[in-house]
């Protein structure tokens, strides 16, 4: 966990913070770079949800194996597959 929060303070000195270089010494250039703060943003958000899908479709998968095992097993030991009990 305090690997990702490094991580993540490093990206944002990085990417996001102004250096005396590259400030801003007009209305042109703070809108150019403003678009291009947000265009980071967005891009690092999409990336981010594109894992997170991942990651979920993955867990989906997995879940659905282990359900399927469980049944083998069940089948395997003779027990028929019930439902809940009413």
């Amino acid at each position: 966990m305090t690997d990702l929060r490094n991580e993540m303070d490093s990206d944002l000195d990085q990417n996001y913070s102004l250096n005396s270089n590259a400030d801003p010494k007009n209305m042109q250039e703070l809108t150019i770079y403003v678009q291009n703060l947000l265009q980071n943003v967005q891009d690092k958000f999409q990336t981010m949800s594109d894992q997170i899908i991942t990651r979920i479709d993955d867990m989906g998968n997995r879940i659905d194996d282990l359900e399927k095992s469980i049944a083998d097993l069940m089948n395997q030991a003779g027990i028929e597959g019930q439902g809940p009990e009413k």
